[in-house]
């Protein structure tokens, strides 16, 4: 058989085309974050999650907010610029009123409670408005610690009144203000990055971090105290574009949804397990660990809330709802 010239090039340029075809059907999934690229929540998500999609995804995460700044993410998912980000729940509020309610302190009792709430149906319709309004989807909640108010000072902080005056670093937005004001403090909004340089030059006085983001961000360097006030049992809000989400195949879906998922195991694991360590390490430090009354501050920012426009925007029933699961 003879091959001209022609038939050369026709086959090269068919060749060239499926390379082309083959490389398009690549998915190629774009991340952003606040934390460090060292932080464990980083390395999980690479280890767990990135690497869990296999050869037919890309995976490309930024961290220590490079890519886009705390509290950006959604917007830049909604526009197209990015593919996923794991949010805060108040991230949402301004599109969403009612998801403040997940950010009311002292809604969980406990990891548990907040697990057991997550993998319940009482949220089910909640999160079907949000992902609605937002165009995003909610593929889990991994957990990353219980806040504390952790601060530079020379005395205990055990009622909301003691915390008049009280410069509690909280991260930018409405809702998150809020958390600071009903919790008794003087909030002000720092960028997750910037929390150390503004403890150390006392641009603030406290902030309220779990465990183990006090330690990867060396936090602890420079407190002096904790209080161990397990305000909010945090987990964030692991998600994608919809327009992402829908421009794969089933069985791609799959396999995101399976490798979120295993995420947030690893990350639940992890977290509880650098919970149960690091107080006595924190101690050791002479930092001083102490329970404050934390019966009081329940009951002053259940009233805050409640004589708030916040508690407006909750759907009917759904605190009371939270709390009877795993009663």
């Amino acid at each position: 058989m003879r091959l001209t010239l022609k038939t050369l090039l026709t086959c090269g340029t068919a060749a060239v085309t499926l390379s082309a075809s083959a490389a398009s059907a690549t998915v190629e999934l774009i991340y952003s974050d606040t934390v460090s690229e060292t932080d464990i929540r980083s390395q999980l998500l690479q280890s767990e999650f990135g690497d869990c999609l296999g050869d037919e995804f890309t995976f490309q995460a930024y961290h220590g907010a490079t890519l886009f700044a705390q509290g950006t993410e959604l917007t830049a998912m909604q526009r197209g610029n990015l593919d996923m980000a794991n949010l805060a729940i108040f991230d949402f509020y301004n599109q969403v009123p009612a998801t403040s309610v997940l950010g009311l302190p002292f809604l969980f009792r406990d990891y548990e409670h907040m697990r057991a709430v997550y993998n319940s149906d009482v949220l089910d319709e909640l999160w079907a408005q949000v992902e609605e309004a937002t165009n995003v989807k909610f593929l889990s909640f991994p957990y990353i610690g219980a806040r504390h108010l952790s601060y530079i000072g020379d005395h205990r902080y055990m009622t909301p009144a003691d915390l008049a005056g009280v410069r509690l670093r909280m991260p930018g937005g409405e809702g998150w203000q809020f958390v600071g004001q009903a919790m008794g403090a003087s909030p002000v909004p720092v960028a997750f990055t910037e929390v150390y340089t503004a403890l150390q030059t006392h641009a603030i006085d406290a902030q309220d971090n779990g465990f183990p983001a006090t330690r990867s961000m060396r936090f602890d360097e420079l407190l002096t105290h904790i209080a161990l006030t397990n305000h909010l049992i945090a987990a964030n809000e692991f998600t994608m574009s919809m327009s992402k989400w829908n421009s794969m195949t089933a069985e791609q879906q799959e396999r995101v949804q399976m490798c979120a998922d295993q995420f947030e195991a690893a990350l639940d694991q992890t977290t509880l397990e650098q919970e149960a360590t690091l107080q006595a390490e924190f101690e050791a430090q002479g930092i001083d660990v102490y329970v404050p009354d934390n019966a009081a501050f329940q009951a002053h920012v259940t009233e805050v809330y409640m004589n708030s426009p916040y508690s407006a925007d909750w759907p009917a029933g759904l605190v009371d709802a939270i709390g009877a699961v795993g009663q």
